[in-house]
């Protein structure tokens, strides 16, 4: 049994993978251009990965609970709840999180769309789930790609940041010819 949607969750999977790939792909350019790898680097690159698994995760799980036969409105239910609090957890704490590692707080941009905005989203579609309201699938699938443009948005503003940030060039020490 194919769920509503199923096409575009497949889709949006695809696209959500080789976004991972790409954006630390272009964070190891910069380190291989000579630049030293910052807190703030690998702050980025594990959250772009972690927020990215998480959606690639709730883009699957509907075609996966079909698998069992579930009931479709149940399907959804299950699906809204097991996206959403990860996502909401990962979205409300960031700005907390962001502080402990790097030492500061995100950009107002970031807080207003990265948190603010991709939180009310999945919140927002948590409960007209919930609600058991008609276009869950539709509610469900606009919520994961609103929520995935929002990482899209947070990492080019962040990659601005980072692109600011002395590079620091690495040298290896001088060999010594002595023997």
């Amino acid at each position: 049994m194919e769920v509503k949607g199923a096409t575009l969750l497949y889709t949006l999977a695809g696209l959500m993978i080789t976004f991972a790939g790409f954006s630390s792909l272009l964070l190891i350019l910069r380190q291989a251009a000579g630049a030293r790898v910052s807190l703030l680097d690998r702050y980025l690159a594990k959250t772009v990965i972690t927020y990215i698994f998480v959606l690639a995760a709730a883009a699957l799980l509907p075609a996966l609970l079909a698998l069992y036969d579930i009931q479709e409105k149940w399907i959804w239910r299950a699906s809204g709840v097991l996206f959403a609090l990860p996502m909401l957890s990962l979205q409300v704490t960031y700005p907390l999180r962001r502080r402990r590692v790097v030492g500061d707080g995100p950009p107002p941009a970031i807080i207003a769309v990265f948190v603010v905005l991709g939180s009310v989203v999945t919140l927002a579609m948590l409960g007209y789930i919930l609600a058991g309201l008609q276009y869950s699938a539709a509610a469900y699938i606009t919520a994961l790609t609103i929520d995935f443009f929002t990482v899209i948005f947070g990492f080019v503003v962040a990659l601005d940041v980072i692109m600011l940030q002395p590079t620091d060039v690495w040298e290896p020490p001088p060999h010594s010819h002595d023997c």
